[in-house]
């Protein structure tokens, strides 16, 4: 279960309606077909994306989903700890040693929910992230998961989230309140749409509650 919440009962009944709200957005937003496989990136670290990953995970998987979550944030993997998971294996030994998926898939503690940490970290994440390994392992996923969701670093940190969004059908940017401004926020829009991404939307994380009193969280199309 989440680290900091312990449990969804847990959850204060305002970020429920704002996971489930952002879990509506991202299914309408992707006209004429399903949407199945999604990344999440930021412009900065620090920005709340692998909590909000998270979150969203577990509120697909309590609307009857079958959700796999996959820490391809390599150099600085979290999703794991945020599960109480090992991180002993995962994505990086589907990619260098060429292990099945049911070899590092964990059970979480959440129905219909499964998680593939990072694993060790690498020394050439881009490198991994681009070849054809993590391709196949996508596609794999997607066929076996309604839905699948990749946690990846910050655009403006470093390349991998660009390689990814590639691979994905469309792409959530989570941008802290005051931490990211305009043009970078226009930066990470257009690289990724010049790496062959689409963008379903940008997550406003860290409002104020002196401007937003229900909680922290903005959604909007791009």
């Amino acid at each position: 279960m989440l680290r900091k919440d312990k449990a969804i009962k847990n959850f204060k009944s305002q970020v429920i309606e704002q996971f489930s709200t952002l879990r509506t957005n991202i299914r309408f937003s992707y006209a004429g077909s399903e949407i199945k496989t999604i990344a999440v990136t930021s412009c900065f670290p620090g920005e709340g994306k692998s909590t909000i990953i998270s979150n969203l995970a577990v509120t697909m998987s309590k609307a009857g989903k079958s959700v796999i979550l996959v820490d391809c944030d390599l150099k600085k993997p979290s999703i794991h700890k945020n599960f109480l998971l090992s991180n002993s294996q995962g994505i990086t030994n589907i990619l260098v040693e060429d292990k099945y998926i049911d070899e590092v898939i964990c059970k979480t503690k959440v129905q219909n929910l499964f998680v593939i940490p990072s694993g060790p970290i690498p020394p050439n994440s881009s490198e991994l992230l681009g070849s054809k390994n993590i391709k196949e392992a996508i596609i794999e996923l997607s066929e076996r998961f309604d839905v699948v969701l990749i946690d990846t670093p910050p655009v403006l940190y470093i390349s991998d989230a660009l390689v990814m969004s590639s691979l994905v059908q469309g792409t959530i940017i989570i941008s802290a309140y005051g931490k990211s401004d305009k043009n970078q926020m226009m930066n990470v829009k257009e690289n990724i749409e010049k790496a062959g991404g689409k963008i379903l939307g940008v997550v406003i994380n860290k409002i104020p509650r002196k401007y937003n009193k229900n909680y922290g969280y903005y959604y909007s199309e791009k």
